[in-house]
């Protein structure tokens, strides 16, 4: 972990603090557990690239402790955790819509006994319904009690249309996890159509397979267009030590969408 720090500081003036465990893992429940860094292939892959944006300002992400060594949850999927606890342990017949899922986090929302789960991805294996975001036409309106849509957005190339669906499949007051790559340096959002090549992806957007790169402002805008009442849930909610225990890093934020009822 030390390494990454030292090669981060020489490639990233703005290499992010240290933050001291022990840690608990809130997805698995696991005290005193380690964290694994973000791979290094991350950083060399940007500064290859001459990525536009320093990484180091990523809104949420902890380079240093990234993913937990128990379940391999990540710093987001720990923050989810967090703010579900509560959600779902009151639950009774709340049915969730998990998009993209990840292993971890399926396996702690699945474990509350009032949660019907499903997951939906287009290309991914073993999930419950194969379908596009921009036509989840399997799903009634406002089906879903809860949503979780991480780290989708950014793939998708129409993404107000993916956005006005997440929006139809909720109940009037359910909620949902909305989460994109943010970069703190960034107020309006990055997009270009002509950046077609894997080289110009990880210059302009951090990752081959990402149509865009997100600002705050302008992706909450597009967030409340669609009609959501949006939450920004950051460290003065959660408090500091509640941060600090779970490995997550300060500048991090939560983004909740609630249909009106």
């Amino acid at each position: 972990m030390k390494v990454l720090r030292k090669i981060a500081r020489m490639i990233f003036p703005a290499a992010p603090p240290d933050i001291s465990g022990p840690f608990r893992c809130p997805v698995c429940k696991t005290e005193g557990v380690g964290m694994a860094p973000l791979p290094m292939w991350y950083i060399v892959e940007n500064h290859k690239h001459q990525t536009v944006h320093n990484p180091f300002f990523a809104e949420t992400i902890n380079f240093e402790h990234y993913s937990c060594l128990k379940c391999k949850a990540s710093d987001r999927e720990r923050l989810y955790a967090l703010y579900m606890e509560a959600v779902l342990r009151a639950a009774e017949n709340f049915e969730v819509l998990d998009i993209a899922p990840a292993v971890a986090l399926t396996a702690f929302v699945k474990s509350f006994p009032g949660v019907q789960y499903r997951s939906m991805d287009l290309m991914m294996k073993g999930v419950d319904d194969q379908m596009d975001i921009t036509d989840m036409h399997q799903y009634k309106d406002g089906q879903f009690n809860f949503l979780i849509c991480s780290h989708v957005l950014e793939h998708v190339s129409d993404d107000r249309k993916a956005m006005r669906e997440l929006y139809r499949v909720l109940r009037p007051g359910g909620q949902g996890i909305i989460m994109v790559p943010l970069n703190l340096n960034l107020e309006k959002t990055m997009e270009d159509p002509t950046h077609v090549s894997a080289a110009d992806r990880i210059r302009f957007y951090g990752q081959d397979d990402h149509v865009r790169m997100y600002g705050r402002s302008d992706f909450v805008t597009r967030l409340v267009d669609t009609g959501f009442r949006v939450e920004q849930l950051d460290i003065t909610h959660f408090g500091s030590e509640v941060f600090k225990s779970s490995a997550i890093f300060p500048t991090s934020v939560l983004y909740v969408g609630t249909k009106p009822a």
